[in-house]
């Protein structure tokens, strides 16, 4: 890997070199050399390397290296460096520039092909990395962003120039054609005007500034104004941007109707500016609703409105001179600063003062709009982009900054004393001026730690400073923060997710650079160990680091740390995200056999630490994909927390070892007098690979199969969940989902397998039963036919969708009766309501275990119980009408076994979960919880005997496309012998054609040659004497019926257990029949075998297995 790669700034304040302007493909031909211009630090000398990357699979192998130039010269007054290099070829290709490079052409840093580079070990120190595309599909193969860099959009044509912002700042790109167009990054079209001079005239600027996006105009101008969002409209702002110290006194903004239908021209809103309101000296001035900021955005505005100040209709915002406005409706006097205008679209509104009308967004009202960039203003629709309605990190406001205006020095308040013993500041809302050493960098903000602490275990030394921006700041740098103390919740307060302490509107002054960092906290033996049982035991009512798990974390909130000896108890999420437990899971409690994390019901594992990637804080790390059980060393990183569970986010790269877990096989297995049983999710099959994922294409469709085939012994009956309709997730009205079963079915018999038959639900109504929007999800059946029959009319569900009812918004369940060994068995397949809208495990409800019974902690708990009683009423009618019923209930329950729901299944059926281990019982991890939600429970009559197994083939490996499910398949192998009563039937002396029954026949022929045939059943040959031979058998079924010669055997002398093993018992093949044998003495004596009897339609291979025979009355 590149060492200290993406590096801001050095310790001594060196200005990182940076490639500020090149020509990828200039007008007319090439020129024989390429000119860069790079910036860095004035006077300094500078000695590197320009490497060119191929981006264009079409042409050659991406990732090759095309050419390199070493390069080198002193950065001028301006701190620009021209250097010429032989011409590269036109795009698209990435170009770098390092610190040195050891390879050659022959080098490829992509040896896979797949866009993302794997081999740096060449790559010095990069400094600065642009990928240039010529076509929209080669954007995948651009490798700037990868290497810390950047990374542009195809706009149509192939860029003539691009350039930085002064030489210093964003990249912008020039086509040619030009058409007076300016690109960035993203391919947005920005007006040349807004650059100080136009970088469309020429060709270049190298040695020479180039063009600066200038100031804001004098006048302030509305920046940001942001109206409706998710939820209650509670975040709604104004953001200012002017010029710092400017006054906003005698200044107000309105906000005026032009909605069609309503009072147009009236003046809705109106908020007046006084003398205490001044542009801070950012630049910035916020008008908005503290609390929604301040739980939102962690901002404290520096004016407060109340919520819904704003329109939620068409709508137009001025900032306007008080005394111009006259009335409670606009009337064309007013002096308008500045304004801009929100639409949805609807035909006849109005908008006033010329503003550039903003929308609609798609069919609504946009939820705001926002500056391209901060303060440039052409009174142009293109100054803006729209504002998202998720409260996303894009809209992010940002408040005044003030400086303490010289004088006394400010009083410190030590982090640990804003942080305190609690889970948030006793000065939250207070500005304090703080010290501490830089330990990370984020995108918008950075980690600060005290680096002597108070020596208390229960105080976090560190914080995070929140700026909305890159913050120019660096490792290591020793910074004073004057700023409001506040409290962030991650996706706001109605997620329930614990707030994080931070310090936010910061201004920043830097004291020195290149410190020492502060030691990391050593989590593990040896250090501060975590809580491994209680997560909170009593509501907050206390802080306990020692006892708690969630208040050991807030502990180190912020704080550098490393987790010693870190484990992996999950696999690697779609989220990227690791769950792991320090000390290779010694101390911590609910280790499985095979390195999970289990649950119980009274231990949600406080002690799971999640590692999560932050690429703004470490670039170019990329969490690696980790099985169960897989060791990372030690992880170092600084404590954060996000949606429901704290994390480190390592500072430091690492690396995994592997994982020896192997996808798990069953030993239930079909046999004739054992049913077996599985019940399986199978995560939102469907066979169109057009909806938006590619489940056959993914190969799901065939690991299923091979897992149904290989791991779970091709199962007689198969109960399955999320089965979408023929069409996934596309909302065309299709339910059936013949399509989707039969693919399956088709797939196992493919791979090997047995040809099962399916069982729709045909139950369901379009959109009615939850999961993936226009899938249509529900349960379903396969069942082999060779070993089962279904009976006819027995296919049924339980309730139904209607409005009120238990299955409402919900999966129906499916009923269907099957026949085996003359028993029929009642099998119903389910899938309960998600706990969606769950709080979080490490949120504000607490104590999370004990509340499992409490609809706020267990979301849709209500629901799941409302479900468990109409399949308990189901089974309970059944087994009134028949108590010897056998009934098997099976399914993802979406709940614990512990939990009210499968409590109440438990009044008439056993759940086999329970059979097992504590630490065992697990279909599904969540968020490092190892943990049943899939569940077969059992009338009595099939309880005795049953064997049941979890068969982890899926949730301990990391996720992937290509991983078949989220759940574990289970499985139940019940007892069911043949209940159809046989006949004893015995022949004469006389040759005799004995028939049996359906039933377990014991047919025994004597004397003369008898033809013997079994009928149904599992039938049993007698042979008494050596003189009832040359018989024959007409139906023998192998690994069904048996041939008695206990007796025979007895009259010879034979005193053996292996009659064949020792010759007694002999086999000839006869044209494609078998002819038994019988030799008296065996070939220990003189004698010779001699024919007995004839097996029709049997190879003496197949014959010849004691398990076709009884040799003697007390070994079988």
């Amino acid at each position: 890997m590149p060492t200290n790669p993406f590096s801001v700034s050095g310790g001594d304040g060196a200005t990182t070199p940076l490639i500020s302007e090149f020509q990828p493909n200039p007008i007319s031909t090439d020129p024989a050399q390429t000119t860069f211009e790079l910036s860095g630090t004035p006077g300094d000398s500078f000695d590197g390397v320009i490497v060119s990357i191929e981006s264009d699979p079409g042409n050659a192998n991406p990732g090759d290296i095309n050419n390199f130039e070493s390069v080198s010269g002193i950065f001028d007054a301006n701190g620009l460096l021209t250097v010429d290099i032989p011409d590269l070829e036109n795009p698209s290709f990435t170009v770098a520039l390092l610190s040195d490079f050891t390879g050659d052409t022959s080098t490829d840093i992509d040896t896979d092909n797949d866009g993302v580079p794997d081999n740096l070990s060449t790559f010095g120190t990069v400094f600065d990395a642009i990928g240039v595309p010529d076509t929209t599909g080669d954007e995948a193969f651009l490798y700037g962003t990868d290497l810390g860099g950047t990374d542009f959009t195809y706009t149509g044509d192939e860029p003539r120039l691009i350039f930085r912002d002064g030489s210093v700042g964003d990249l912008y790109a020039i086509n040619d054609p030009d058409n007076g167009q300016v690109f960035d990054v993203n391919g947005t079209d920005v007006t040349p005007a807004i650059f100080d001079t136009d970088p469309t005239i020429g060709t270049d600027t190298f040695g020479t500034i180039n063009p600066s996006i200038g100031s804001s105009a004098s006048n302030p101008v509305i920046n940001e104004v942001y109206v409706s969002h998710t939820g209650t409209d509670d975040t709604e702002f104004i953001e200012i941007f002017g010029t710092p110290g400017t006054s906003l006194d005698g200044l107000s903004i309105i906000g005026v109707e032009g909605d069609s239908g309503s009072a147009i021209g009236r003046i809705d809103a109106q908020f007046d500016f006084d003398s205490t309101h001044i542009i801070g000296d950012n630049g910035f001035f916020l008008v908005g609703n503290p609390t929604g900021l301040a739980n939102n955005y962690a901002v404290a505005p520096n004016a407060d409105i109340s919520n819904n100040f704003l329109e939620n209709s068409s709508s137009t915002v001025a900032l306007v001179e008080t005394s111009s406005i006259s009335g409670t409706s606009v009337t064309g006097s007013e002096v308008v600063l500045d304004t801009v205008a929100l639409t949805d679209g609807d035909a006849g509104d109005t908008f006033f003062f010329d503003a550039p009308v903003i929308g609609p967004d798609g069919p609504f009202l946009p939820a705001g709009a926002r500056r391209v960039t901060d303060g440039v203003d052409t009174d142009t629709v293109s100054d803006f982009v729209i504002s998202d309605f998720f409260l996303g990190p894009d809209n992010t406001p940002t408040a005044g900054t003030f400086d303490n205006g010289g004088g006394e020095e400010p009083t410190l308040t030590p982090i640990y004393e804003i942080q305190g013993a609690a889970h948030t500041s006793a000065l939250e809302g207070q500005t304090v001026t703080t010290t501490g050493i830089v330990t990370a960098v984020d995108t918008i903000g950075f980690y600060l730690q005290d680096p002597t602490g108070d020596g208390n275990d229960a105080t976090s030394d560190g914080i995070f400073v929140f700026t909305g921006s890159a913050p120019g700041v660096s490792v290591g740098d020793e910074l004073q923060v004057d700023g409001t103390v506040s409290e962030f919740t991650p996706g706001g307060t109605s997620t329930r997710n614990l707030s994080t302490t931070q310090i936010s509107s910061p201004t920043i002054t830097n004291l020195s650079s290149g410190n020492t960092l502060p030691d990391a906290v050593i989590i593990g033996s040896g250090g501060r160990v975590p809580p491994t049982e209680n997560i909170d035991d009593d509501a907050f009512a206390s802080f306990d680091p020692t006892t708690d798990g969630i208040d050991f974390f807030e502990s180190l909130e912020g704080m550098r740390v490393t987790a010693q000896n870190v484990v992996a108890t999950a696999p690697t999420n779609r989220f990227g995200e690791i769950f792991t437990v320090v000390d290779n899971g010694v101390g911590a409690t609910g280790i499985s056999d095979r390195g999970t994390l289990n649950i119980s019901p009274d231990d949600f594992n406080p002690e799971k630490i999640q590692i999560d990637e932050d690429t703004g804080i470490l670039p170019g790390f990329n969490l690696p994909q980790v099985d169960v059980g897989t060791e990372l060393g030690d992880v170092t990183g600084v404590v954060s927390y996000d949606f429901g569970n704290f994390q480190i986010q390592p500072t430091q790269s690492f690396t995994a070892g592997s994982s020896t877990i192997q996808a798990e096989v069953t030993n239930i297995t079909p046999e004739n007098d054992r049913l077996t049983v599985a019940s399986y999710n199978v995560l939102n099959l469907d066979p169109n690979d057009s909806d938006g994922d590619t489940d056959v294409a993914n190969g799901r469709f065939d690991t299923i199969a091979s897992q149904i085939i290989n791991n779970l012994s091709t199962p007689d009956i198969i109960g399955l969940q999320e089965v979408q309709d023929n069409s996934g997730s596309v909302n065309d009205g299709t339910i059936a989902a013949d399509e989707t079963l039969q693919t399956l079915v088709d797939a196992i018999a493919a791979a090997g397998g047995p040809d099962y038959e399916f069982i729709d639900n045909t139950f369901i109504t379009d959109g009615a039963s939850g999961g993936q929007p226009g899938g249509n999800i529900r349960t379903a059946f396969l069942y082999n036919p060779d070993r089962v029959g279904l009976v006819d009319g027995s296919v049924q569900t339980i309730g139904d969708q209607d409005s009120g009812s238990a299955f409402e918004g919900a999966r129906l369940p499916l009923v269907a009766d099957f026949e085996f060994n003359g028993q029929e068995v009642s099998v119903v397949s389910n899938h309960f309501s998600s706990k969606g809208g769950s709080a979080p495990i490490l949120g504000v409800e607490q104590p999370f275990d004990a509340r499992q019974e409490d609809t706020s902690v267990n979301g849709s708990l209500d629901e799941r119980q409302a479900q468990a009683n109409a399949v308990q009423g189901f089974v309970a009618d059944t087994l009134t009408a028949d108590s010897n019923a056998n009934v098997v209930v099976l399914g993802d329950f979406n709940e614990f076994e512990f939990v009210s729901p499968l409590n109440t299944l438990e009044q008439n059926l056993t759940n086999l979960t329970e059979t097992l281990p504590e630490n065992e019982r697990y279909s599904f991890i969540f968020q490092g919880n190892s943990q049943s939600l899939d569940h077969i429970l059992v009338s009595d009559r099939l309880n005795e005997g049953a064997d049941f197994d979890i068969v982890h083939v899926n949730s301990e490996f990391a996720e992937t496309n290509q991983r078949a499910s989220d759940h574990d398949p289970i499985i139940v192998g019940l007892n069911l012998e043949s209940s159809t009563p046989g006949e004893v039937i015995e022949g004469t002396r006389r040759r005799d054609n004995l028939i049996g029954t359906d039933g377990d026949d014991t047919i025994t022929g004597f004397r003369r040659r008898d033809v013997l045939t079994g009928g149904g059943g599992d039938d049993t040959f007698v042979y008494t004497s050596i003189i009832d031979a040359r018989d024959i058998i007409t139906d023998f079924e192998v690994g069904s019926d048996k041939i008695d010669l206990a007796e025979l055997l007895d009259g010879v002398g034979f005193a053996g257990f292996d009659p064949i093993a020792d010759g007694y018992v002999g086999f000839r093949s006869r044209r494609g029949n078998t002819i038994l044998t019988i030799d008296p003495d065996g070939t220990a004596g003189n004698g010779r075998a001699r024919s007995f009897l004839l097996v029709q339609d049997v190879n003496p291979a197949e014959l010849n297995n004691p398990d076709n025979f009884i040799f003697s009355s007390f070994i079988d």
